[in-house]
């Protein structure tokens, strides 16, 4: 045959092609272009290989073998493609559903991926197997009727040739598939592990995007159930903790009835001085949100040694003498050792830690001349000192029954120029 009667009814036959496909596609929304979508691109190469068979039947009168031919490698090209294309529209509809931060499924699973997998090498193996079986026996009719007016070494050219096409498009074909395969499998698996990362590192709000309908994608959407349930128990231990927290803070204060609301007060103060330190010098200080937020739950438990001072010296009214200071002095390792001996039972953690560092600390003095162990400069931690600051604030802001409250600028008037004691 030459070029035009080879061209003749095969490009309009692509034409028509591609206007069904145009205009059946519209007809299709993107989340129901899977399975679907697929049948349609195979299905009209098919019908294109029955156009061309039967053009090529009646006009130029082909045998069998011939419509053979055409119906195998135009439905073997279809297949490809059809799953190349299955693949890209798989692609966008991943990216569209992930920016549209979808959680759950969008349609009940309607293939697993093995079953997927195993019909497309089926299928494969079938097909290639088909169109090789049909050129082997091409080939070898021509080498009867024709090749033996060819030299030797021209036919065998001739055919390695034809056989080096058909691979180098089927298999070039296969390695795009592969390829296409990899990259929409590799994005599932990249949320995946995104997710799982920041979850591991303590952040619940963390949420895998549900870009495909397969396993792949209910595993995505119980990660996020998983997440969901994991994020409502910790808020519920979070919440019985700072209940916990205000119970003994309270008690303590319950005990001290000058004190009003102090450790709430306190608590937003060491908060703000935290923050006002991480944006005035981070390098120095290393205040990130967590550690701030641990120092804001963890402040109102300072004073939680009080429990074991004995009411005549902590309710006294008037000054305390030398023995009974004494005493008051030692509510800071009481409540140090109380700390101590939780995280002895239950394990050290963050939060623990640092309010057993607050409750030892707070008395202590930049000069070296605070309780309960003498610590100067930085050898104080500075959870101790942030609380000391907003301890000795309150208390100038406080009335008290040995004095009247002062004023914030007074307040700090008198930490600053007490400072370096």
């Amino acid at each position: 045959m030459t070029l035009l009667q080879l061209l003749t009814p095969t490009l309009p036959t692509f034409a028509l092609m591609f206007a069904l496909r145009a205009l059946l596609l519209r007809r299709l929304t993107l989340s129901a272009q899977g399975v679907a979508g697929f049948g349609l691109e195979w299905g009209l190469y098919l019908l294109g290989a029955l156009l061309l068979s039967l053009y090529n039947g009646v006009v130029h009168g082909f045998p069998l073998e011939s419509h053979l031919k055409i119906l195998l490698g135009m439905s073997t090209l279809g297949f490809l493609v059809a799953a190349d294309l299955s693949l890209t529209r798989d692609w966008v509809w991943a990216r569209r559903r992930e920016h549209q931060a979808c959680l759950a499924l969008n349609q009940p699973l309607a293939m697993s991926v093995s079953r997927k997998f195993s019909l497309f090498a089926l299928a494969t193996l079938i097909l290639l197997g088909g169109v090789f079986f049909l050129l082997f026996n091409k080939d070898m009719e021509w080498l009867v009727t024709v090749g033996y007016e060819l030299p030797r070494q021209d036919a065998q050219r001739y055919i390695l040739l034809e056989i080096a096409f058909v691979m180098a498009v089927t298999f070039g074909y296969l390695w795009i598939i592969i390829r296409g395969y990899g990259r929409n499998l590799t994005f599932s698996l990249m949320h995946q592990t995104r997710a799982m990362a920041r979850v591991q590192s303590g952040d619940l709000a963390a949420r895998v995007p549900v870009t495909r309908d397969d396993e792949f994608g209910l595993i995505a959407a119980s990660t996020n159930q998983m997440i969901a349930e994991l994020k409502a128990r910790s808020d519920e231990l979070h919440l019985t903790r700072d209940v916990a927290i205000l119970g003994l803070a309270s008690l303590a204060e319950t005990r001290d009835n000058e004190t009003g609301a102090h450790i709430i007060r306190t608590q937003y103060y060491v908060k703000e001085l935290a923050e006002y330190l991480d944006r005035t010098d981070p390098a120095r200080y290393r205040l990130d949100e967590v550690t701030i937020e641990l120092l804001f739950k963890s402040a109102p438990l300072h004073d939680v040694g009080k429990v074991g001072i004995p009411d005549a010296i902590l309710l006294k009214a008037g000054k305390l003498t030398d023995e009974e200071f004494v005493i008051m002095k030692r509510h800071s390792q009481i409540g140090a050792d109380a700390l101590a001996s939780a995280e002895a039972q239950l394990g050290s953690n963050s939060f623990l830690r640092l309010a057993r560092e607050i409750a030892l600390t707070h008395h202590e003095k930049w000069d070296g001349s605070g309780y309960p162990n003498g610590l100067a400069g930085e050898a104080i931690p500075l959870s101790g000192r942030l609380m000391a600051v907003a301890d000795v604030y309150d208390a100038l802001i406080s009335k008290r029954v040995y004095k009247p409250a002062f004023s914030h600028e007074e307040a700090a008037q008198i930490i600053v120029k007490g400072r370096g004691s």
